[in-house]
Formats: structure tokens, C-alpha cells, sequence
């Protein structure tokens, strides 16, 4: 493969850390006291899914979410946090590239009626993919210098 400037396996480590820079932003700008005190960010997904065109979505969330929205808040809030700092280390790589695969397409069938949330999470499953396949860790992880998924 040729590449200008950095090495294929550089270029793939660019594309994991700047998509867990993608996550660790999307963890900062969370009203966490918000999400984890007053239930905001659960209680917003229920009226979504409440709304929602397809009624596995609605089932489901009443099924999963509902019961536990604390633990969920928790769940997403700090989900978001060990993706990014997952893929910016370049540790448990392929663990985080898998669970944030999971977790974009949970949100993209959330929010399967709003273009802009669409664009973000396709372009975030889609880096990911590129970055699983082509084993992403392979250059400037902690993966690499522990000698892990060889």
C-alpha cells in the first residue's frame, strides 16, 4: 500500500484515535449531572421511542430501558467515556470498535427519523468497521506495545 506521509497502519491509527476523540466528545458535552441525577437523557430517548415508527423500537426500550433508567444513564454516559479513551489508547481495540459498532446502532435506530443524527452515526460505523478490519491497532496503541491481537 502507499500513503503519503505516515504508513498505512499510522493512517488507520489517525482514523481510531480521531474517531475516539469523536467519542470522548460526545461524553463531554453530556450534561452528566443531568443524565445521572435528574434522568434527562433517559427520560428524552423514552419520549423518542414512545414516538417512534416502529413498534420493536418502542417494545424494546420498555422492555430494556424502562426498568433500569438509572443504570442505563450510567450505562451510555460512561459507555461513551471507555470507547474514547478505548480508542485513543489504542487498548482492548477491537473490544471498543465492536461495542461502539453496538452502541452507534442503537442510536442510529433511536433516532432513525433525524438526518443529522443519521449522518454522525453512519460516518462513526462506518470508521469503525474500516478500523476492525484493517486491525487499527496495529500502530500507536497500547495494543501494539503489549503485543495484543497479534
Amino acid at each position: 500500500m502507499r500513503t503519503v506521509w505516515l504508513s498505512g497502519a499510522e493512517w488507520l491509527a489517525v482514523l481510531r484515535i480521531g474517531l475516539g476523540l469523536w467519542w470522548l466528545e460526545s461524553w463531554r458535552h453530556k450534561d452528566k449531572k443531568g443524565w445521572l441525577e435528574r434522568g434527562t437523557g433517559i427520560a428524552w430517548a423514552a419520549d423518542v421511542a414512545g414516538k417512534h415508527r416502529w413498534p420493536f423500537v418502542k417494545h424494546g426500550f420498555e422492555k430494556v430501558v424502562q426498568p433500569r433508567q438509572r443504570l442505563m444513564a450510567y450505562v451510555v454516559v460512561h459507555a461513551e467515556l471507555a470507547l474514547g479513551m478505548g480508542l485513543v489508547l489504542g487498548f482492548l481495540t477491537p473490544v471498543a470498535l465492536v461495542g461502539g459498532l453496538l452502541l452507534n446502532l442503537l442510536y442510529l435506530l433511536l433516532m432513525i427519523h433525524d438526518w443529522a443524527e443519521q449522518g454522525q452515526n453512519a460516518m462513526m460505523m462506518l470508521a469503525s468497521l474500516v478500523a476492525l478490519f484493517a486491525m487499527g491497532w496495529q500502530a500507536w496503541s497500547l495494543d501494539s506495545a503489549l503485543g495484543l491481537f497479534r
